[in-house]
């Protein structure tokens, strides 16, 4: 049998593990101490809204070059995608029969104005004579008559001389504005007529350049509406591009007008804006990003996306600091993001601590001490 001691040794074990139990769970679970959080401090100020809308790019001026005279090409004066100068020769249709008729209409001139000095100095002679009754009345009206007829044949004469040297001018035709070409659609050797359909060119001037915006008819109600009732201010008309790449224009362009229809197709409404493009990086047809300033909020409230989150109902809340330094959850109103901020019309005001950093630390009610972040860190 066991012995006392034996006993007594068994019946103290217990209570030895359980003394040695407590005190190690004391030491795994030390008193909480308070929190830090790092809080910004919000205050208001005047936001710019933008909107980024899709655009294309169209040519500030499209010239179709056409002939105007039937003919023969004979030569090509351009080098296709080169700069060309308004009344630049482009084109040379054979001359040859513009030319013949430019001289059959100066002997026809030459014609007329022969006859008309003849004519003028004999209806002078019989004017001298009306006294005499040297002729007949009818023959001195006859002869004023003829004067003025020569007359108009050479008037006649002359216009056909002007129409003559304005086609044999045609024969070389020239740019109508000044801008890039594009390729030839003939070449020397082929016919060409004066109402022909498709073009021998395009000449495009793309410097400046237009982009045409389509925005959303609804989103313009609603900017027209908060402008009428101030909740916001007007923007400026500059705008700025992104290319196709995502990469930024260098170049601010200008909002020129407004269509005033809205498409049936589409519920959109087309804006021209104007860009300069001095070194022709901007092209006909191209799909761009405008970046359009459309109204400035006055006294807003801009908070750092970090502390800002979304509820299982997709309501935004903010946990903020309190005077006495307890946090409190507030549902938010956050209308749309600007670069890493959230534009907040309701739900934050200025002065309001704002935490950031260690919102996962924290519940509402628990007493937490802030640690001030600047803005922009």
């Amino acid at each position: 049998m066991p012995s006392f001691s034996s006993w007594r040794t068994l019946a103290l074990a217990p209570l030895a593990l359980a003394a040695l139990l407590a005190g190690c769970k004391e030491q795994a679970m030390p008193t909480p101490g308070t929190p830090e959080v790092g809080v910004v401090a919000l205050k208001t100020e005047n936001v710019t809204v933008a909107n980024e809308l899709p655009g294309r790019t169209a040519a500030f001026l499209v010239a179709e070059v056409r002939p105007q005279v039937s003919g023969i090409i004979q030569k090509r004066l351009f080098e296709e995608g080169s700069m060309v100068k308004a009344g630049e020769p482009l084109y040379q249709i054979d001359p040859s029969l513009y030319e013949a008729a430019r001289n059959e209409a100066e002997a026809q001139l030459a014609s007329a104005r022969a006859n008309l000095a003849a004519a003028r100095a004999r209806a002078a002679r019989y004017d001298t004579l009306k006294d005499s009754e040297a002729v007949s009345r009818q023959d001195i009206d006859d002869a004023l008559a003829a004067a003025r007829q020569a007359e108009a044949a050479v008037k006649q004469a002359e216009a056909r001389l002007a129409t003559a040297k304005i086609n044999l001018a045609y024969t070389q035709v020239a740019a109508p504005i000044s801008g890039r070409i594009g390729r030839s659609s003939v070449t020397a050797g082929a016919l060409v007529t004066a109402s022909q359909a498709n073009p021998l060119a395009i000449v495009q001037q793309l410097d400046p350049i237009y982009v045409d915006i389509t925005q959303s008819s609804a989103q313009l109600l609603q900017l027209r509406r908060s402008l009428a009732k101030g909740d916001v201010l007007p923007a400026s008309t500059k705008l700025r591009l992104k290319l196709e790449d995502g990469t930024d224009y260098p170049l601010e362009g200008k909002l020129e007008f407004a269509e005033t229809i809205v498409d049936e197709n589409t519920g959109t409404v087309t804006l021209r804006a104007r860009f300069p493009n001095p070194d022709g990086v901007l092209l006909p047809g191209m799909f761009v990003r405008v970046v359009a300033p459309q109204a400035v909020v006055p006294n807003a409230i801009l908070a750092p996306q970090q502390g800002v989150t979304r509820d299982a109902k997709g309501d935004a809340t903010a946990l903020v600091v309190t005077s006495d330094g307890k946090v409190e959850q507030r549902t938010i109103t956050a209308e749309r993001a600007i670069g890493d901020k959230w534009l907040v019309t309701s739900g934050l005001k200025a002065g309001d601590r704002l935490i950031v950093e260690g919102t996962d630390k924290v519940r509402a009610g628990q007493p937490v001490k802030p640690v001030l972040i600047e803005a922009g860190k």
